[in-house]
């Protein structure tokens, strides 16, 4: 599978995500990064972001996708068979759920869906219980997007903080290119 693998802000979970990353290479898949801007450009206690650049560079073989005008191709030339993004912050499940495209990551999205492909969300936000859970709803019952299984990451301390299961990605990535769900939409 060819599959374009999106890194949103959430940098604490760029480990998690680099590990899938990872996985996903191992079992034979074609994965190309794509980052957002703030992702591709930000350095946090987490890491530099050109130590993360590299390291992708390095497990994936390929260069990152990084600007919009690298992501709009995407569709048009049929890059993938799965876009994944994982983390998903409340920003981009808010731009993603009302067609807002000023990112390389929702342009990879939008460029990605005109040909019915599946898109899997993995989400990642301080609150998935709060504001942004309308938009969580809304991409639940668009077409085309599968979720990875999320839930509460810490009660007490961030009520409304939700994190997808990040052990679970490769597989809803595998069923959703065969069009199956592994979390079920809520109707």
């Amino acid at each position: 599978m060819k599959i374009g693998y999106c890194l949103t802000g959430s940098f604490c979970t760029f480990d998690k995500a680099i590990k899938v990353i990872e996985n996903l290479v191992n079992q034979g898949h074609e994965v190309t990064a794509v980052m957002s801007e703030n992702a591709y450009n930000t350095d946090t206690r987490f890491g530099k972001a050109i130590d993360i650049q590299n390291k992708l560079i390095e497990i994936t073989g390929n260069s990152i996708i990084h600007t919009i005008e690298k992501a709009e191709p995407i569709g048009p030339k049929k890059m993938f068979d799965v876009v994944a993004v994982a983390p998903c912050t409340s920003n981009t499940l808010a731009k993603l759920a009302n067609g807002i495209v000023d990112t390389t990551v929702t342009m990879a999205v939008k460029s990605h869906l005109r040909n019915n492909k599946p898109v899997v969300i993995g989400v990642s936000t301080n609150d998935a219980l709060g504001a942004a859970a309308k938009n969580i709803g809304a991409l639940l019952n668009y077409k085309n997007y599968y979720f990875v299984p999320f839930g509460m990451d810490n009660f007490e301390k961030k009520p409304k903080s939700m994190v997808c299961d990040f052990d679970k990605v490769c597989l809803t990535i595998e069923k959703a290119q065969k069009g199956e769900e592994i979390m079920k939409k809520i109707y």
